[in-house]
């Protein structure tokens, strides 16, 4: 039943993938708000909401723009059930604003497979990503996955590897003169706190227990099938398709360094894994095993919101 709605792309299907973003923002704040209800307040909420959505709609840009999987909305659908499994995810605007800022740094670094305007799309990778790094520092890491696609698509251009940092650099241009501007110091407008923490006690509760290790699990067993089936795609696309998995790794590895474990830092994880994991659907071929698989990701997070 679940594959016969989002086997296809659907209105319905926006709807329900939005109600569920929904769903997981309100919960969250719920949790943690402890603000009066007011104007300013409902403004600045509806705004982060706006950018859930907007992440959500550009994740699907990605995916159909590259064919990184059929036309489905699956990749929508698992990206918000992510959400309502870790709710704190959409409870704090930098990490939001961030990953935003990343999305549309991982859109133009795909789109380099045309082998169009690669200097313009490299620099706005690069453009996105550092501002997404003034929000939340370690998204600079994703810096390292435009090195990688250039790489991965065999570019022998000096001058692309140039251009990359050129775009870190302008970033940082405009911040230093807009911190002067308003706060009269170089560096007030940076969030440059290169911190990091180890301590994962925070995931100790049962709710994250369970989160955590189906996310991961069924993250990692999808990763082999993914890797696997990644030689049978077009070699045109191959590229795109590793790019993917570095990011996940990437995303990974801003959750085991970030400062503060509260959750919120799975954010950058949650669309790669979605496309990941759309693609081991994709393979599945026995319909019962698809349909029990979805249905797990499915009742898993409103299940969770009972315990």
């Amino acid at each position: 039943m679940i594959t016969s709605i989002f086997n296809k792309s659907k209105s319905i299907n926006f709807i329900v993938i939005f109600f569920i973003a929904l769903l997981a923002f309100i919960v969250a704040k719920f949790n943690v708000v402890n603000e009066a209800i007011t104007l300013g307040f409902i403004g600045k909420q509806t705004t982060l909401f706006f950018v859930i959505c907007a992440s959500i709609l550009l994740l699907n840009f990605i995916v159909s723009k590259n064919s990184l999987t059929k036309k489905n909305n699956y990749e929508m659908l698992l990206f918000s059930l992510f959400l309502l499994t870790i709710t704190q995810t959409t409870s704090h605007s930098n990490i939001l604003i961030s990953n935003f800022f990343v999305l549309l740094g991982l859109r133009r670094i795909i789109s380099l497979r045309s082998e169009k305007d690669i200097n313009k799309k490299l620099f706005d990778a690069s453009f996105w990503i550092a501002i997404g790094a003034l929000f939340y520092f370690w998204a600079i890491l994703f810096f390292l996955l435009i090195l990688i696609a250039i790489v991965l698509y065999a570019d022998k251009n000096i001058r692309h590897w140039i251009i990359p940092f050129l775009g870190v650099l302008t970033v940082f241009t405009i911040a230093v003169s807009v911190s002067i501007i308003l706060y009269d110091s170089y560096f007030e407008l940076f969030d440059v706190s290169p911190q990091m923490s180890y301590d994962f006690s925070n995931y100790n509760s049962m709710k994250h227990l369970v989160a955590l290790t189906v996310l991961l699990s069924f993250g990692i067993w999808s990763s082999i099938f993914y890797l696997k089936n990644i030689k049978n795609k077009k070699k045109a696309s191959r590229a795109s398709f590793k790019i993917i998995i570095v990011a996940a790794i990437i995303a990974f590895f801003i959750v085991i360094l970030g400062p503060v474990k509260n959750g919120s830092e799975f954010l950058f994880l949650f669309a790669p894994l979605a496309i990941i994991i759309t693609n081991y659907i994709e393979t599945i071929k026995e319909k019962w095993f698809k349909e029990v698989f979805l249905l797990v990701l499915v009742l898993m997070p409103f299940t969770l919101l009972l315990l």
